[in-house]
């Protein structure tokens, strides 16, 4: 589990801490033990009925034993969930102490319905005794299997409140009181005063025995089978929290082994990794080849190739050959612990719809109390019989349940959070959900993105007095020392010509432009035409030519100048992801408008967007200037996501309406995004945006419908057109209704299988941009 504890390394302004919340019975329960908690100055609470956990952020004033306490003195436990605790609670237990008084019910209740049914439809059936027959099988029930609602009542009472278990509690001994006063009043009858014989073998009038078992029955079975149902919604998160390895082999100085438990794994640590192991945390790979499981991170049924210099992930499985790692990130800094947190945080998190739910949860159950006593007073007033004034008020308190309100939007999250991370799409919180709903524009960024970002130069042209030789060592040296993945191309290709690079000085990186430094004493300037010019160096006319013509290509060009003089020209082309079409294609039939945002120039990115069938390019845009075109495109009264690797497009993804970011690595960009996608196949996209959709379709169904059925039964049920009997189903079912309803989401994705790339376009996709083959003749 991930939790955040106060500890020494808290923030001066305050902590955050998960709090494990026990006896919530409903949403009532959820509701009052937040708003209790928000009572405190400087205290923010959430409650999740269906997680059963509190996230608090506290201010340093308050102390961690007052959140505590205060939970206590609203009626309920709470312990902190430490980052580095087991698993809180084991759902399994529950279901058992559910099941075994489900049984008790059943064996006594059924018998006890047939028998009531049948000596009501036919009185010659009634021996003697008769009702001490029923009174017999309906102690057991309404004591020993309804206890779980009386206590809780009881603990409610104690604190002068109330929750669904009162109405429960009330239902149930109010039924039983009533049929044992019925059993013992004295009554006259036609042949005279029978006596006591007569008193204690005939009842005096209606009997609800049946009733106080039924609703102890359906509330046991509901609850069963909702905690049955929170157990099978939370299972992904569980798998993905046990995907940690339990010990790891780490390498001292000299080389030598041992393995010691995860935890004291440090950052730098050398460690090793065999086949069929699991990697034990985020790491750069030193030595070593092999292939990595990541499905279970990311839902990619296919292995990856790692060696040195790759990036692993902790949580994945080696499933060949051996690997040397290098930690660099542990504990909870690594990409498992921090998405684990992120679905929790998710979990916890509320829609609008579902505050206001909350609310009407909190003066819901006294209201209806109010309503019953209501009930009772008009039919009393109408001179109904007794026994029919009591039948409405039983049952208004029966029907009337708010855990339907309160599963609503818990429910759905953790059913929706959990496939997603089996996909390998990350949920953040209902923001997400609420902006997928409305989002008509998705703009795609193209490096790294749409594209694998692996740049490759296919062609180098030099003026007529300069060698290639010169041009590619000098180009390389400077681009050695930078990240950008044109850097690299040009790196890695004079590294491959020409052995080891020269050391640069002066090394300055130019954002977005390109890079300068001095190598062998000759100043170096590398980037686009545009840097050069603005630099005073203006490329020769046979250049410029050539790079119009490289440009139109859709070819990417990177200019050389040395000692102030333009040198020569690079010719470079990205490959497209083999499912950016088929991604473009489900966007569109999503009716999303799409926008292809780059820093390259406008041919290339062209290119690109006629290749994979875009609406829009928005080309030679810098990273700094990202986020402006995205309020740009928001002013124009569009709704926008942002698709980005996470990298260098985070203000544009926090300026979306939607961000969505495609993670690789070990980079997570966790504060941006809202969405986070960990799987290389870009059809995730659209199965995010739909999961984001579906899932708040379902909330509002499910909310719908918990409003619309309390709405439309209580008036029937104060009306005496309901049966205490069929009060207890419906309330039951209703909440079975909205977990079963929110476990459709664990199904998402398995309607339509993804289609796997068919012959012709794995012949075209994952090729360069302009067509040509990566690494063709250098011609000087």
């Amino acid at each position: 589990m991930t939790s955040v504890a106060p500890s020494e390394e808290s923030h001066s302004e305050g902590y955050s801490v998960d709090l494990a919340v026990t006896g919530m019975t409903c949403a009532a329960c959820a509701t009052r033990v937040q708003r209790k908690l928000n009572k405190l100055d400087g205290v923010s609470a959430s409650v999740n009925y269906a997680t059963e956990k509190a996230t608090v952020e506290a201010s340093n004033e308050v102390a961690l034993e007052r959140l505590l306490k205060q939970v206590e003195t609203a009626g309920y436990g709470a312990e902190v969930i430490r980052p580095d605790s087991p698993e809180d609670g084991d759902p399994a237990e529950r279901v058992r102490y559910l099941w075994r008084r489900l049984v008790v019910a059943l064996l006594c209740g059924v018998p006890l319905a047939d028998l009531s049914i049948t000596l009501a439809l036919t009185p010659s059936l009634r021996f003697p005794g008769w009702p001490w027959v029923l009174l017999a099988l309906t102690l057991p029930v309404a004591t020993w299997c309804a206890w779980p609602f009386h206590r809780q009542a009881l603990v409610q009472a104690r604190h002068g409140t109330t929750s669904m278990d009162t109405l429960v509690s009330i239902g149930i001994l109010a039924s039983a009181c009533w049929s044992g006063y019925t059993i013992f009043a004295y009554r006259e009858t036609t042949t005279g005063d029978r006596g006591l014989t007569g008193l204690l073998l005939e009842p005096a009038g209606s009997v609800y025995l049946d009733v106080a078992a039924a609703v102890t029955v359906f509330m046991l079975a509901g609850r069963l089978l909702e905690a049955k149902a929170k157990q099978r919604a939370g299972g992904a998160l569980h798998a993905l929290a046990a995907l940690g390895a339990k010990d790891v082999a780490v390498l001292d100085r000299d080389g030598n082994e041992s393995r010691v438990p995860v935890e004291r794994l440090r950052r730098e640590d050398h460690f090793t990794v065999r086949p069929g192991e699991t990697v034990a945390t985020d790491g750069e790979v030193l030595r070593g080849h092999g292939t990595v499981d990541t499905s279970a991170m990311s839902g990619e049924p296919v292995p990856v190739e790692a060696s040195a210099g790759d990036e692993v992930v902790g949580g994945t499985i080696l499933t060949s050959g051996r690997l040397v790692v290098r930690a660099t990130r542990v504990g909870e800094e690594t990409q498992l612990a921090r998405l684990r947190g992120l679905v929790e945080r998710a979990q916890h998190d509320k829609a609008r719809t579902q505050r206001l739910a909350d609310r009407i949860s909190g003066w819901f159950v006294p209201a209806v109390g109010v309503l019953a006593a209501l009930t009772l007073l008009s039919w009393w007033l109408l001179e109904a019989p007794p026994e029919r004034a009591f039948s409405a008020a039983l049952t208004v308190l029966i029907i009337a349940c708010p855990c339907a309100l309160g599963l609503a939007t818990p429910t759905a999250l953790l059913a929706a959070t959990g496939r997603g991370a089996q996909l390998g799409i990350f949920i953040k919180g209902h923001r997400a959900l609420e902006s997928a709903r409305a989002i008509d524009t998705v703009v795609l960024d193209k490096t790294g993105t749409l594209t694998t970002g692996r740049m490759a130069v296919v062609d180098l042209r030099t003026t007529s007095d300069t060698d290639t030789a010169t041009v590619l060592r000098l180009a390389g040296a400077v681009e050695d020392a930078c990240e950008h993945a044109v850097a690299r191309a040009i790196s890695t290709l004079a590294g491959e010509e020409l052995g080891r690079p020269e050391p640069v000085a002066d090394f300055t990186s130019l954002s977005g432009l390109g890079a300068a430094g001095t190598v062998a004493g000759r100043s170096v300037l590398v980037g686009s035409a545009r840097l050069l010019r603005e630099r005073g160096s203006e490329l020769p006319e046979e250049l410029e030519a050539r790079r119009v013509a490289w440009e139109s290509q859709g070819r990417t060009t990177v200019a050389v100048a040395v000692d102030g003089q333009a040198r020569g020209i690079f010719a470079l082309t990205d490959t497209v992801k083999p499912s950016a079409a088929r991604m473009v294609a489900e966007l569109h039939r999503l009716g999303l408008r799409t926008v292809l945002l780059s820093g390259d120039n406008t041919a290339t990115v062209r290119a690109v967007a006629e290749r994979v069938g875009i609406d829009e390019t928005l080309a030679e845009v810098l990273p700094a200037d990202k986020a402006a075109t995205i309020a740009g495109l928001r002013e124009q009264g569009r709704t926008v996501a942002m698709v980005g690797d996470g990298i260098n497009d985070a203000p544009a993804l926090a300026g979306a309406d939607l961000g969505i970011a495609v993670i690789s690595g070990t980079d997570v960009a966790l504060d941006a995004a809202d969405l986070l996608l960990v799987r290389d196949q870009l059809e995730i996209v659209p199965e995010s945006i739909s999961l984001a959709r579906r899932t708040l379709r379902t909330i509002r169904g499910n909310l719908a419908w918990a409003f619309g059925y309390n709405l439309a039964a209580l008036p029937l049920a104060a009306l005496g057109l309901l049966n205490p009997l069929i009060a207890a189903a419906a309330m039951a079912l209703s909440s079975l209704f909205v977990v079963t309803n929110s476990l459709r989401l664990r199904r998402f994705g398995t309607e339509s299988p993804r289609r796997e790339a068919t012959p012709d376009e794995s012949s075209t996709d994952g090729s360069p941009v302009d067509g040509t083959r990566p690494g063709g003749a250098l011609t000087p």
